[in-house]
């Protein structure tokens, strides 16, 4: 028997972490934090165990309980005070996200990214103005097979992400899967002369079951039909490299996959493809599922959250925007 070749010699606990080939800190982590204009106290969020939506009054508070465990940035959500066809709210110099965005910036170091759609600003609660049979009413009952207006929609992301940035934002993270935003955001921003206001794009997002928890979140579930008309294919993979590209061509800056553990090959594939940073969505189904079965007493969950973690960063993820992000960090802190 040769065992000249022991690989057991560099699993020893003394040489283990020398030769680790990952590793995970918690500046590489962004802690989503979601801000309710129609709350006045801070209320759980059953689905999501441990997160809350918080009052703009809260919200440099809660950004504050996020950079103690070593976490340096933060992706906000809104939940406008009121909703209507077009998502108007979303781009009001006085909405929720921008008030928010002027207190933390105001009060915290916190490095602030905001998510740049209109799915929680939409009565209808899908992401852009929908298709003119239905804002005309031509359709007497919702038809699942028309739903968002593309190009009259990249008008309304354009004004958000300005209004987002006229606050103060640091980063803006279009997420809407709308053909051409980077591109229409990224003249925007230029054109308003912030031309250092990078875009994070979520350039390979899937129509996905795993986000269920976060629109019981966010309040932005559609109100009928579904998102496989913008959102990607699950079976689809060389079509995420096709609209990497394009978005990479327009301008973004960092190229988000979502969701993160069923699409690691999708993050493996764009960090072998692209030089630009990767960043990936832990989202909240994959955060859902491991407390779920922690609560059963199944799995460890400060064990699978944090080999969660480090198998997305193994994967070539520079970023991982995470549910897990301050009790991950605070373990690795």
């Amino acid at each position: 028997m040769d065992l000249t070749h022991r690989p057991r010699r560099l699993r020893q606990d003394r040489i283990r972490g020398l030769v680790s080939e990952t590793s995970l800190e918690p500046a590489d982590l962004i802690a989503p934090v979601f801000i309710d204009a129609t709350a006045t106290t801070r209320q759980p969020i059953e689905s999501m165990p441990g997160h809350e939506r918080v009052p703009i009054e809260k919200s440099v508070a809660r950004v504050e309980e996020v950079l103690e465990t070593g976490v340096e940035a933060v992706m906000l959500f809104g939940i406008p005070e009121s909703k209507d066809a077009t998502g108007t709210r979303a781009w009001a110099d006085d909405g929720v996200i921008q008030e928010a965005i002027q207190r933390i910036t105001a009060e915290t170091d916190a490095y602030v990214i905001t998510d740049v759609c209109l799915c929680e600003y939409t009565e209808h609660g899908h992401c852009g103005t929908l298709e003119p049979a239905l804002r005309d009413g031509e359709c007497e009952t919702p038809d699942p097979s028309l739903t968002v207006d593309n190009d009259a929609t990249l008008t309304s992301l354009r004004k958000t992400a300005i209004s987002h940035a006229a606050a103060g934002a640091d980063m803006v993270a279009p997420s809407s899967m709308t053909d051409g935003m980077v591109g229409a955001i990224r003249a925007g921003l230029d054109d308003e002369g912030f031309h250092d206001i990078p875009i994070m794009s979520y350039a390979a997002k899937y129509e996905s079951a795993f986000y269920g928890p976060f629109r019981d979140a966010a309040d932005g579930a559609p109100a009928f039909g579904n998102r496989r008309h913008y959102q990607m294919d699950p079976a689809n993979s060389r079509e995420a490299l096709r609209e990497v590209r394009l978005d990479a061509d327009a301008g973004a800056d960092v190229l988000m996959v979502k969701p993160a553990l069923p699409y690691l090959d999708i993050v493996r594939d764009i960090r072998q493809e692209f030089d630009h940073p990767v960043a990936a969505y832990n989202v909240s189904g994959e955060y859902a599922m491991l407390h779920a079965a922690a609560e059963k007493g199944w799995l460890d969950l400060e064990e699978v959250a944090l080999e969660s973690l480090l198998s997305i960063k193994r994967a070539g993820a520079d970023l991982i925007l995470t549910y897990f992000a301050e009790d991950v960090a605070s373990r690795l802190h």
